[in-house]
């Protein structure tokens, strides 16, 4: 990329020199996308992606809140992992169960209220957890927040499809997507600076609070709103859309595989490579770090991919091939620590490089005014693999077979760019109808 390109007035955006490189790479991305002839509508939409952006930044962190918190939790509540575990499951379940009618609301009543009553019952769910703290809690606790995850993808896509330049909306996306990952990846940092300075009850308080205040900060930047049957004929005889298309079942098939593909190396890889390969535990995190670090540089490279081409599921089934080869190599090899990390590096960059084409797919598959309850729809793909990912790879760990945690995702990839090949679909053939939304 060439930071120089971008400038106001002539004068460069940024100063040269390695500090803030990621912070360059994604404001310089964010000020290409929002280029746009009329200055009016390219302040809307740079406002529009910063809140949509912060928004997923906040689904992604509060994800991680609870799990951060195990140690702390389990002293306090005086209960094993086990039920911690269920805790998550029930947040798994719950927002795996919602996200399609979370979509639907999403189109008919409007994206935005929807986004802000779910950064606000996120963010209220673990204040409540942290002023009255207790199994029973926790597990209230659990549900709510399922039930705000679900928000996100429907209500995001929804205004980020009615709101963005065309032109740029592969870029739009992969900064959305980034966002999300970089909430994840502080969560821990984050997580543990609270509890350090406020205690766990505290943690809590403060962790849930970003989500209200979040809500207050779209709302006094002024998002703009989606769905809300905007698109709805006037003549109520005109024929309705279907939003359940053969080609969203597909892609929800998609997403699936696509969540099994990646999250057992997340989840099993660093004792994966130990149990398996004798690698040490320095080496195999670095390893998964570069796996984790290299997929939102993917993701941000991913966007302007999107924008090039419109054969997004044959970019889409190229790298997971590649990706493919990548990991049978790691799982049938036992590979020097620079190489392995090497090789880690270049499979979550390509991981990371499909995620914007993957939206694409998804807009370019839903009916007219459908975004939301498409994007709802195709999510819970995503949850059902998070679901049975940690049952299968824990399995096959129990099994003692920590090579397969590799061989099996290089199944689920081979399966992915398969049914990548027949995923896309033209926007106008994406309305067959099989049940009437």
């Amino acid at each position: 990329m060439r930071l120089r390109s971008w400038t106001i007035s002539g004068q460069p955006l940024f100063s040269a020199g390695p500090a803030g490189l990621w912070k360059k790479w994604v404001v310089a991305d964010m000020v290409d996308i929002l280029a746009a002839p009329q200055q009016a509508k390219t302040d809307s939409a740079l406002r529009t992606l910063t809140g949509i952006s912060v928004a997923h930044w906040v689904s992604h962190f509060h994800i991680f809140v609870l799990p951060m918190l195990f140690p702390f939790l389990k002293q306090q509540l005086g209960v094993g992992y086990v039920e911690l575990g269920f805790a998550l499951t029930v947040f798994a379940v719950v927002s795996g169960l919602t996200q399609a009618p979370i979509g639907y609301l999403a189109d008919h009543i409007g994206a935005r209220k929807i986004l802000l009553v779910g950064l606000t019952v996120g963010g209220c769910a673990l204040i409540g957890l942290g002023l009255h703290l207790s199994y029973t809690s926790l597990i209230v606790c659990a549900v709510l927040l399922g039930l705000a995850n679900s928000v996100y993808h429907p209500a995001d896509y929804a205004i980020l499809s009615a709101h963005m330049d065309e032109a740029r909306m592969g870029r739009a996306f992969s900064i959305h997507t980034f966002a999300g990952f970089l909430g994840g990846a502080v969560a821990p940092a984050i997580m543990a600076a609270l509890v350090a300075s406020t205690g766990g009850l505290g943690a809590l308080i403060v962790a849930g609070a970003v989500g209200p205040l979040v809500a207050l900060f779209l709302i006094v930047l002024g998002i703009p709103d989606a769905g809300a049957n905007k698109n709805k004929p006037k003549d109520d005889t005109a024929p309705k859309a279907s939003v359940i298309t053969p080609a969203l079942m597909v892609l929800t098939a998609f997403f699936t595989l696509l969540s099994l593909s990646t999250s057992g190396i997340n989840n099993f890889g660093v004792v994966a490579l130990m149990g398996g390969y004798g690698a040490s535990f320095s080496t195999a995190n670095i390893a998964l770090t570069a796996f984790l670090g290299a997929s939102a540089a993917g993701v941000l490279a991913g966007g302007y991919l999107a924008d090039w081409t419109h054969r997004h599921s044959q970019l889409a089934a190229a790298c997971f091939a590649v990706n493919a080869v990548l990991v049978l190599l790691i799982a049938l090899m036992d590979l020097p620590p620079v190489v392995l990390t090497l090789a880690m590096g270049l499979a979550g960059f390509l991981g990371g490089v499909i995620a914007p084409s993957r939206d694409m797919m998804v807009r370019n598959a839903a009916p007219p005014g459908a975004a939301g309850r498409a994007f709802g729809i195709v999510s819970t793909g995503f949850n059902f693999g998070g679901i049975v990912s940690p049952l299968l790879f824990g399995w096959i760990m129990d099994q003692h077979m920590p090579h397969w945690v590799f061989g099996a995702s290089v199944v689920f990839m081979v399966l992915t760019v398969l049914l990548a090949l027949v995923t896309e679909r033209k926007p106008q053939q994406a309305s067959e109808v099989t049940i009437q939304a």
